[in-house]
């Protein structure tokens, strides 16, 4: 995938990931591009390492969910540190 790409399945991610829990996240629209591109590399690691495929190549239904999967788990990290 290009780098448009990324984006755009970053930031489609990353708003899911907000949506699915909600709050208030400083940041804007460039975090949540940022934090969905690095949870949807976070995902496709964890979606290796279980063996559920090699990682995210492509767009489909199981790489979107490891993307939305890895976004939220950074958005539950990023939480956790702004609230200390």
């Amino acid at each position: 995938m290009g780098i448009l790409s990324w984006i755009i399945f970053g930031l489609i991610a990353g708003a899911i990931a907000k949506w699915i829990m909600p709050g208030e996240d400083p940041g804007g629209c460039l975090v949540t591009i940022l934090l969905g591109i690095a949870g949807a590399v976070l995902g496709g690691w964890i979606g290796t390492q279980l063996g559920l495929g090699e990682g995210i190549r492509e767009f489909n239904f199981q790489n979107f969910l490891l993307a939305v999967a890895g976004s939220v788990i950074l958005l539950l990290i990023y939480r956790a540190v702004k609230k200390n």
